[in-house]
């Protein structure tokens, strides 16, 4: 067997094997004894064929292909130790030649990674400030949560509650036709066609309108795109949006343990509180990774980048699962091929990769690892907070390849804790000085 290592760029050995006519031989003559065994050949029992008649009846070609499922695998590992390379990942193999035989291997190394002095980052959390406009607000918003709708004797303004008949063609064909349909006219409301809401304002009950609109070029449903539909629309009815008064009454219906106004105020800012201070944790978290991953040097195959983005895809697809759609809708929805959504997803999963690769590295520097105490107390969390079957899910959890997920999923949580702790120690010691 010669190998040579034409190339190695972007953490990719590209490898050129070219296979000895003995080592050829050698796996056919096993890989014929190993299948004269399974066939049936006329004038011979099973097994005893010789083999220029089994070539004959089973197919020379066939028999060739059969033998690399052999040799391929036992020829790289050869090529790799010979070459003293890491791969991380499955190469790329492709049959370049059949006599002689040559294989072409594209091989994913192990990334390299040249942490930057990440004792030195000097950041330092944002302020958690809850406001009393924040808390007004929240009290709005529970406002509209608890609104009632009444009858409105004038015409429709924005965020009535309207109950319409609704008829409409394009193209001369039945479009959106639907009776006694409760309908909110919000301002720039896209359905069921941008400027749809905008007709309504005005108009009076019992009046009919029918007008026209066009749908822009990049509405989300293709179909439709730059096509004109017909309305014609009769208002049945008018709603309008009746909120309650903020009193003590009012506060003790949104918990028990609520007595009144300022009570209510006093959970809406404990509340905001701990959101606002956990959203300013995760954004100093941020921060601190993309200060130490810019500081730093990485070079990993593109494989990495690849499998992430094939695992964002799922999420998404397990998502969209999860609400009732599939992904032929959803791509239809936004006009986009599963390529081009691929390809959105290419930069995060970039930074994901980047990031991954440097947090591991630190970790292996700061000496960071997690016990089988800390594994035992994420699971019984997990299964704690499951709305599931409990028991299934400990189960699961407990299987060796989430042990390890479970485990570096801790030691990255560990790791992001200890640069976050340096950052912080880093300021204060700034001020000293």
């Amino acid at each position: 067997m010669k190998v040579t290592n034409d190339k190695t760029e972007n953490r990719q050995a590209y490898l050129t094997i070219e296979v000895e006519p003995a080592e050829v031989e050698t796996a056919t003559e096993k890989a014929y004894h190993r299948l004269v065994k399974r066939v049936n050949i006329p004038g011979f029992r099973r097994g005893n064929a010789p083999r220029v008649v089994f070539e004959r009846h089973f197919g020379k070609h066939e028999l060739f292909h059969e033998m690399l499922d052999d040799l391929v695998p036992d020829v790289y590992r050869k090529a790799v130790k010979e070459q003293n390379l890491e791969p991380v990942a499955e190469p790329q193999l492709d049959l370049e030649s059949e006599e002689p035989v040559v294989l072409k291997a594209i091989v994913p190394l192990k990334p390299l990674v040249n942490v930057g002095d990440y004792k030195a980052v000097d950041l330092k959390p944002s302020p958690v400030e809850v406001t009393e406009v924040m808390v007004d607000s929240v009290v709005d918003q529970l406002r509209h949560q608890h609104a009632t709708w009444e009858p409105a004797d004038r015409p429709v303004e924005f965020n009535d509650l309207v109950t319409i008949d609704v008829e409409s063609t394009t193209k001369g064909e039945p479009f959106v036709n639907q009776k006694g349909v409760q309908y909110q006219v919000t301002a720039g409301n896209l359905s069921p066609a941008p400027g749809f809401a905008e007709q309504l304002v005005a108009m009076k009950k019992d009046e009919v309108k029918e007008f026209n609109l066009t749908y822009p070029a990049d509405y989300p449903q293709k179909e439709v795109q730059g096509v004109e539909a017909a309305f014609k629309v009769k208002l049945i009815e008018i709603k309008v949006e009746k909120l309650p008064e903020v009193t003590d009454e009012f506060a003790k219906q949104l918990g028990s343990e609520i007595t009144g106004i300022e009570v209510m105020r006093q959970k809406i800012a404990e509340d905001l509180k701990k959101r606002v201070e956990d959203r300013c944790k995760r954004d100093f978290e941020d921060r601190v990774i993309e200060a130490v991953t810019a500081m730093s040097q990485v070079e990993y195959p593109p494989i990495l980048v690849e499998a992430e983005v094939e695992r964002s895809l799922e999420r998404n697809l397990r998502f969209l699962q999860s609400t009732g759609q599939n992904i032929e809708t959803y791509l239809k929805s936004i006009n986009k091929t599963i390529e081009q959504v691929r390809e959105e997803l290419k930069p995060t999963a970039e930074k994901r990769v980047a990031e991954s690769l440097v947090l591991g590295k630190i970790a292996e520097q700061e000496k960071i690892a997690v016990d089988h105490d800390e594994i035992h107390t994420e699971i019984e969390q997990m299964v704690s907070t499951s709305t599931g079957d409990k028991e299934e899910l400990r189960k699961a959890l407990e299987s060796q390849r989430n042990h390890e997920s479970i485990e570096d999923t801790l030691i990255a949580r560990k790791t992001i804790q200890r640069l976050t702790e340096i950052a912080q120690s880093q300021k204060e010691a700034n001020k000293e000085a």
